[in-house]
């Protein structure tokens, strides 16, 4: 685990736990990259990693994107991420969720958790059995929605950069994933009349979105060839990767999944093709908004649904910046957060 000291030190980690329960036969990893802002506020994934340094190096990058993630959404909150290795179809139970909730009261409230690819609202009802350090479950409702809205209003935004108009109809928009997040975007964007690619691992979802809406339905490895306007990943991260990078054949690279980029070169050469890229935790924010607005008792979807409008607004100004200083939209959406990681809050 040297490797991963120093890279908790270049990237200004503070913790990274790992948690082993015989019993249930949990593995967990928790990352809190940041507490500079307020409490390390993030999910927990489920998935079935390859092996324990995947699932490590998975929990760092979704943990740093959090702590980026809310600063630039401009919440009292610090970054962090748990993951836990198991297939979520096959390996939950009330006992795995709750050796896991006692892993999370350990760390005295610095890390608060809520709901992730992989695990839902019925599982943090288990982990809230054994701990308050938690954000959701059957009570409050998913934040995949939010999410989605949240997407969809940025993707609008990166329209009106690149095609003059904040209109979607006539689009052809390749979403990449369609969970609970990817499903509820597309609903959006066919409400708006934009003509969907779809794929995803899982053929009962493909076959739902094509009774829905008559999307046209891919398999994942021919979603990163189809010829679009828009390609929206919100799967699984590294979407944007050595093999996908020079096959997209779109526009615009605007998607819920979080570090859609495999390695940050990858921005640049989108850039060079004349592709724009959406900051993925910029555009993909509206899940943290409501989860820290229902945190704080606010739970009035409308103004939630308002403050999460704002995503198109922070793109815009991005946008706006990158053209002038002739930077990346991500070296200027990761400048934005970084100066907000500085700043005292409260």
């Amino acid at each position: 685990m040297s490797g991963y000291l120093d890279r908790m030190a270049e990237q200004g980690f503070e913790e990274v736990s790992l948690f082993h329960d015989p019993e249930t036969g949990l593995k967990a990893a928790i990352a809190i990259h940041s507490t500079a802002r307020g409490p390390a506020l993030g999910g927990t994934r489920m998935w079935t990693y390859p092996n324990e340094e995947a699932a490590v190096d998975d929990v760092m990058c979704l943990a740093r994107g959090m702590s980026y993630k809310s600063a630039a959404a401009e919440l009292p909150l610090g970054g962090g991420k748990g993951v836990i290795i198991g297939d979520p179809c096959r390996d939950k139970s009330e006992a795995l969720f709750r050796a896991y909730g006692r892993f999370v009261e350990r760390l005295n409230g610095r890390f608060i958790t809520a709901a992730d690819m992989g695990t839902e609202e019925c599982d943090l009802d288990c982990i809230r059995m054994e701990t308050e350090h938690i954000v959701g479950g059957s009570a409050l409702g998913s934040p995949s929605p939010y999410t989605a809205f949240g997407t969809w209003k940025g993707i609008k935004a990166c329209a009106e950069e690149v095609f003059g108009t904040s209109s979607l109809e006539g689009l052809t928009i390749a979403v990449q994933g369609i969970g609970s997040v990817g499903m509820a975007l597309c609903a959006h964007l066919a409400e708006e009349g934009s003509q969907l690619i779809v794929a995803d691992l899982d053929q009962k979802k493909t076959r739902q979105a094509e009774e829905l809406w008559k999307v046209k339905v891919v398999s994942p490895d021919e979603i990163a060839d189809q010829k679009c306007d828009i390609y929206a990943p919100c799967g699984g991260g590294g979407a944007v990767n050595a093999d996908s990078v020079n096959r997209l054949n779109c526009r615009i690279v605007a998607g819920a999944a979080n570090n859609v980029l495999k390695e940050s070169k990858y921005g640049a050469v989108l850039s060079e093709r004349g592709i724009l890229y959406a900051p993925d935790y910029i555009i993909n924010a509206g899940g943290i908004i409501f989860v820290e607005y229902s945190r704080q008792g606010n739970k009035d979807p409308e103004e939630i649904k308002t403050v999460i409008t704002g995503i198109g607004g922070r793109l815009k100004e991005i946008f706006r910046r990158s053209r002038e200083q002739q930077l990346l939209p991500e070296e200027v959406a990761d400048l934005f957060a970084e100066e907000r990681l500085k700043e005292k809050v409260g």
